[in-house]
């Protein structure tokens, strides 16, 4: 289920993509907000509502200064949105009153609820991008990479077997898509690929290694988490490889 929310979450992305910039701007604010509401369930911790809303706030505002910011600049204000969400966690275990107990385990769980939620403020930013003008293909090569990922995910098999397997075809998929469906340059769409199916291998060995099952709130957040979490790493590696 996890997978099935996070392959809807990519989909909207693209496809935003290929739209406009509001477009993806209200797709990312749809996904952080259900990350965010179904954080602290994954995480099982005391004070969910007020942990959500300081993961929430803090993606939020990552996301509007990269839709106003200049492309060029798009992420500036991304380390000062998280700081904040960081510093409101610090300050809600502080003056909470109940599950003390779970205090450690609320302040670094939410603290990595913070920062993935945050990350996917890229997918706003790498829109900006001059080689996204034009619907140049570069998310649809990124997505179809991920896809690929998610669908070894899949595979009930050992991680020492499905890891390399999913960073494999992830980097293949993209060479692939750029080669048949775009003008992207088949080196950079690999790189892209390898380092998105890492993260997706990387998403799956946390998800697996539970022991209670997840309910359906908490189920939304782990897929929709590892495809916010790209927004960012997505952006540098276009900038750096593409731009």
């Amino acid at each position: 289920m996890a997978a099935l929310v996070a392959v809807a979450a990519l989909a909207a992305i693209v496809g935003a993509s290929y739209l406009s910039l509001p477009a993806t701007a209200a797709v990312v604010v749809v996904l952080v907000l259900a990350a965010a509401i179904g954080w602290p369930y994954v995480l099982g911790v005391p004070a969910r509502k007020s942990q959500s809303t300081a993961v929430a706030l803090s993606a939020l505002a990552a996301c509007a200064a990269a839709y106003v910011a200049p492309s060029g600049a798009a992420l500036t204000w991304l380390p000062v949105a998280v700081a904040l969400g960081l510093g409101a966690v610090f300050l809600i275990q502080l003056l909470r009153g109940t599950g003390q107990s779970f205090r450690l385990e609320s302040t670094l769980g939410t603290s990595s609820g913070v920062l993935l939620t945050a990350l996917g403020a890229g997918w706003i930013a790498a829109e900006n991008l001059s080689v996204n003008a034009g619907a140049s293909g570069v998310t649809l090569v990124t997505g179809i990479s991920v896809l690929a990922a998610l669908l070894v995910a899949l595979l009930p098999w050992p991680d020492r077997m499905v890891a390399p397997i999913g960073v494999l075809f992830a980097a293949l998929a993209g060479p692939l898509c750029a080669l048949v469906f775009t003008d992207v340059e088949e080196l950079p769409a690999a790189v892209i690929g390898a380092v998105c199916g890492a993260v997706i291998m990387a998403a799956r060995r946390l998800v697996i290694s539970r022991d209670t099952p997840l309910s359906a709130p908490a189920l939304i957040a782990v897929g929709a988490a590892p495809i916010l979490g790209l927004g960012s790493l997505v952006y540098f590696l276009e900038r750096l490889l593409l731009s």
